[in-house]
């Protein structure tokens, strides 16, 4: 009987020593593991600060199509920037082929096309051969810039200037934005429109719209247009551009010299009735004169805007706060 008891308290220590153990093994190998994941989260963002850090344009190389997108390439008479802009790009991993629209009285020259071929197949990567056209125009228009091109390869047109330069790995990011939503803009430098209801009350009640340049969109933290001067839009957008948009607003730029990228920004707007999308990238300017550095250009942004609205009979720029970032470049998102 005793033999019995004892032999009981022997074996219930016994367990009781085994479960404590199992517990404390459990813990150590708890404990272990948050160390092992702090330790290698350390490590990672210390690679990373210290420069350790993957390219960017490496992740993801194998998603880039066959078939990437065609620049189009606006530029007058600044052969320098063209040369810059085009060296540039050239090297971005998804680039098919570059159209540069050329609306100057004389033809480019046998040498600066010879500098462009040579300077695209020292810059291109894995061999590639990438397409360079000069979109020959007789009619000084910047409604040319738009004009419908029959023998593009791609749907994707990254349409820039040839005096604003983005990293590749930019351009990269916002065509795989842009490749989630085809139908719509998808750019770097975005624009806003707001009704002023005080002009509204001195024209008779109408709605009067008043454009904003990048201030009125970082104080309003809403934008509604993405300049064509970088974004990617469809190829069929220059069809349409081409035929479809009313006559009048052509002339109107071609009279005026101002806004054929408003133009296009309804244009899109009123097919998708959705809005663009931007997104954040560095921008280098190379250049130091143009358009927008001319007095009163703000007001005829706005003349532009309202006068296009008219055409249309109604205001299809849509409004929005989203914006797209590349995560891979920042610590949170």
């Amino acid at each position: 009987m005793r033999g019995s008891l004892f032999s009981r308290r022997i074996l219930q220590r016994f367990r009781q020593n085994t479960i404590s153990s199992v517990g404390s093994v459990k813990i150590k190998l708890l404990l272990c593991c948050c160390i092992v994941f702090t330790l290698v989260l350390i490590a990672g963002r210390a690679a990373s600060f210290m420069g350790w850090r993957h390219n960017p344009a490496s992740i993801g190389r194998s998603s880039v199509p066959r078939k990437g997108y065609t620049i189009l390439i606006n530029t007058w008479k600044r052969n320098d920037l063209l040369k810059q802009s085009i060296s540039h790009y050239a090297s971005c991993r998804g680039l098919d082929s570059i159209h540069i629209v050329w609306s100057e009285p004389d033809p480019p020259s046998n040498s600066l096309h010879e500098f462009l071929q040579h300077t695209i197949r020292s810059k291109s990567k894995d061999g590639r051969n990438i397409e360079l056209k000069f979109d020959i125009h007789k009619e000084d228009s910047l409604n040319n810039r738009f004009k419908e091109i029959e023998d593009l390869k791609t749907d994707a047109i990254f349409s820039i200037d040839d005096d604003v330069i983005f990293p590749c790995t930019s351009v990269e990011f916002a065509f795989t934005v842009w490749q989630s939503a085809p139908e719509t803009m998808v750019g770097f430098v975005p624009r806003i429109h707001w009704v002023d209801q005080s002009v509204g009350l001195e024209k008779g009640g109408k709605d009067y719209y008043t454009y904003g340049g990048w201030w009125s969109v970082w104080w309003m933290g809403t934008y509604s247009m993405v300049l064509s001067k970088a974004a990617f839009f469809h190829k069929k957008y220059l069809y349409l551009y081409t035929h479809e948009i009313p006559a009048s607003i052509r002339e109107y730029i071609t009279k005026n010299r101002n806004c054929e990228d408003i133009a296009m920004s309804f244009l899109v707007a009123n097919v998708t009735g959705a809005p663009p999308i931007w997104v954040k990238g560095k921008i280098f300017e190379i250049g130091s004169t143009g358009i927008s550095s001319l007095g009163g250009h703000s007001e005829r942004r706005s003349q532009c805007v309202n006068r296009f609205a008219a055409e249309y009979g109604r205001m299809p720029l849509v409004s929005t706060s989203v914006k797209a970032v590349d995560s891979r470049n920042i610590w949170f998102w």
